[in-house]
């Protein structure tokens, strides 16, 4: 099938894909009438109104509460001067926001190439990945976490590693699963970045210690370690290393933790590999797959944490494996076991997101660092000078037996940095959501977070 040569024609393919994609998100998948995001706005709500308490609050109907950090809770404070309508066009918007600027740290200029046509077909697909409409329609923080931890890595790709580990240290304030972002600055020998992304968590989590004392208490010596506050690990939803030991009814800690090892030992060993060849997208990459493997819950909405991933493979030329992925995640193929994950078709098909993750982990390519010509400025010290019409007779004089003939010049300045199009100088959550108890899979009208 031939793509469309004019922009009548492009125009038309667009239209048609935006109508086909609305039609599937307003009827296959289904709202989560922003469940996730009624439960932050109650939760503010009742604190600040009402006097409650933080971690007493349920939706309701439910059991399901707030299950974030306390500092969570400070930064959504402004939610209290709004209703809950405005609340959810505020998130839409923020949403937007923090996936256009994900998007342009991940391609860099390259997009510019493109123009609107392929911006409009990049956006079509994105509409369809499960990950990122759950993410939307539960009014979730996912994406507003991946834009803080991106910012610290177009930081370090550009050499501006003064303010880096800001955007970390803020993330894994609000939610827990960033901080493993920090244990890539220390495996990189970072330890500026690290030190300034600890310094920053720890000022927020002191923040919120003070505005909500009790609150905090509570969260750090009980609600952080009881993870049914967050959902059952053996749910379909939850595609994490964990989530597939309870699915096979492996409840034994110990045999999580050699698990976690030998996952953790393999994202090390990658890890070092993109940092020594300077490709910082694909260690950020390798990261986020590794959090959302060793996390205790992984539910589908944080697999947004895998785009990177995409944007690795795109750039390094497989484009048929990143499509072919990319379609599985879209296809919500793991609710087809929400009822009985047994034998070996549950065991495969149940765990389809948690087998693309361990796979990108494992097969990731690394060290192809994209160079974007428009972005290198023009070199213009320590070059040779322009030879002289009398240069030729002169070369061609000296290349006598013996004698050294011709010369390099040496070339400095600014080389690309790991992000698409990126320059740098050559110097140079609980972890998931909240959750109803649903007798039906999460495709159905139920509201029920992943």
């Amino acid at each position: 099938m031939r793509l469309p040569r004019t922009d009548r024609g492009r125009l038309v393919l667009v239209l048609v894909l935006a109508a086909a994609v609305t039609v599937f998100t307003a009827t296959v998948p289904l709202l989560r009438d922003w469940f996730d995001l009624r439960v932050y706005y109650g939760t503010v709500d009742s604190w600040i109104h009402h006097g409650g308490r933080l971690y007493d609050y349920r939706v309701p109907g439910t059991t399901y509460g707030f299950t974030y950090p306390p500092f969570a809770a400070v930064v959504m404070l402004p939610m209290a001067l709004v209703d809950l309508h405005v609340a959810i066009a505020v998130a839409l918007l923020l949403n937007l926001a923090a996936l256009a600027f994900s998007l342009r740290v991940l391609a860099g200029r390259s997009w510019r190439r493109y123009g609107w046509y392929g911006c409009a077909l990049v956006a079509c697909g994105l509409a369809l990945f499960e990950p990122l409409r759950d993410t939307f329609s539960f009014g979730q923080v996912n994406i507003l976490l991946l834009a803080l931890v991106l910012l610290d890595c177009w930081l370090l790709a550009t050499g501006r590693e003064r303010w880096a580990g800001v955007g970390i240290g803020l993330a894994a304030a609000i939610k827990l699963t960033p901080a493993a972002f920090i244990g890539l600055l220390l495996v990189a020998r970072r330890w500026r970045a690290a030190a300034v992304a600890t310094a920053v968590a720890a000022a927020a989590t002191a923040l919120a210690a003070w505005v909500a004392p009790d609150a905090s208490r509570f969260y750090w010596t009980h609600a952080m370690w009881d993870t049914t506050r967050v959902g059952r690990l053996d749910y379909v939803s939850n595609q994490s290393l964990q989530g597939i030991l309870a699915r096979l009814d492996v409840s034994s800690r110990e045999v999580w933790a050699v698990v976690v090892l030998v996952v953790l030992g393999i994202w090390v060993a990658r890890t070092r590999r993109a940092v020594v060849t300077g490709d910082w997208t694909a260690a950020f990459a390798l990261t986020g797959l590794t959090a959302c493997l060793v996390s205790p819950i992984t539910w589908v909405h944080h697999l947004v944490w895998l785009l990177p991933s995409f944007a690795v493979l795109v750039r390094a030329g497989h484009l048929r494996t990143a499509g072919a992925l990319y379609a599985v995640l879209c296809t919500s193929v793991v609710w087809l076991w929400f009822d009985d994950a047994s034998g070996v078709d549950g065991f495969l098909g149940s765990n389809s997101y948690a087998w693309i993750t361990l796979g990108l982990l494992l097969w990731l390519p690394v060290g192809h660092v994209g160079v974007d010509r428009s972005t290198l400025p023009r070199v213009t010290s320590d070059t040779a000078p322009a030879p002289t019409p009398a240069a030729p007779a002169i070369a061609k004089a000296s290349a006598q037996p013996g004698s050294a003939s011709g010369s390099t010049a040496a070339t400095t300045g600014t080389v690309a940095g790991p992000g698409l199009g990126l320059t740098r100088n050559a110097s140079s959550e609980p972890t998931g959501s909240t959750r109803p108890a649903a007798p039906n899979p999460q495709s159905s009208s139920s509201p029920a977070s992943s």
